[in-house]
């Protein structure tokens, strides 16, 4: 075979979909394919045999979801929406979750009119992440997710956008275990218990390591039962990586050796690069 390629054991790929599965069938919860991390789409007929879908960062990703996955539920986020795209993620989409207030005063009405379930992204400026800051969602500055104090505003301003909200989305870890979540679920409840009983659903996003030996999946599903004993909620996850976590190689060959200069540090040139999802690089 000529490289680069990559090498996938779909048996491992369905040792994890079946762990994912048990975790769904203990808890009534509902686990998406996060495809910014994973679309090898020959897969997903597969993934569909144990997950309920899938989650999209944009139009294509959404008609792939669409186009592989009939049937299954196709969510979509963007921190910002185009409007020339949004007449057909309405027509293809089962889900959208806005970023902030001002995309949900923009869209969220046509959304609604078209039968989606429509989410907003919130920040519950909670960070539990060590190493990843440049991909921190509650950092200072972050793009990523809503603020309290923000959303509290917008609402004051045109109290009629809460109406248009069936659910909650967060996402704020990377590579994590279950205890980061339930830290995480504490600041949510403190911030947003208020609006949580309105709510039909809530997503915990991605960046769950739960197919990873260690993970302590009895926590994860004790976080998930308290949002549905407490509120009602429906509970989707995203994970990304824990669908593909340990299944592949990426394969190249190597083109050039540099040897050590003066300053001792020798190269390595190779026929492949990775630009898609770098946190999972």
């Amino acid at each position: 075979m000529h490289t680069p390629y990559f090498l996938i054991d779909k048996g491992r790929i369905e040792k994890n979909l079946r762990i994912l599965r048990r975790v769904m069938d203990d808890t009534g919860c509902r686990i998406l394919l996060a495809q910014k991390c994973f679309s090898c789409y020959a897969l997903y007929p597969l993934v569909s045999e144990y997950l309920s879908g899938a989650t999209a960062s944009g139009l294509f990703e959404a008609r792939l979801c669409h186009e592989e996955m009939q049937g299954k539920e196709n969510h979509i986020f963007s921190p910002a929406f185009r409007p020339e795209d949004f007449d057909e993620i309405c027509s293809i989409c089962d889900h959208v979750v806005f970023n902030t207030p001002r995309q949900l005063e923009l869209f969220g009405r046509q959304a609604k009119k078209a039968g989606l379930q429509v989410g907003l992204r919130i920040n519950p400026e909670c960070s539990t992440q060590e190493g990843h800051a440049i991909y921190d969602p509650c950092a200072p500055g972050s793009r990523l997710g809503t603020r309290l104090k923000d959303f509290e505003q917008s609402i004051c301003h045109d109290p009629s956008l809460l109406s248009l909200i069936d659910g909650l989305h967060f996402h704020t870890l990377c590579e994590q275990n279950a205890d980061a979540l339930a830290v995480t679920l504490e600041c949510v409840e403190a911030k947003f218990g208020d609006m949580l009983p309105q709510m039909k659903w809530i997503n915990f996003g991605g960046g769950h390591h739960i197919t990873r030996p260690d993970y302590d999946i009895p926590l994860l599903e004790q976080c998930i039962g308290r949002m549905k004993q407490r509120y009602g909620l429906t509970v989707y996850l995203e994970p990304g990586e824990a669908v593909a976590l340990n299944a592949g190689e990426l394969h190249c060959n190597i083109l050039e050796i540099q040897p050590a200069a003066t300053d001792g540090i020798s190269n390595v040139i190779v026929d492949t690069s990775a630009a898609c999802h770098m946190p999972d690089v």
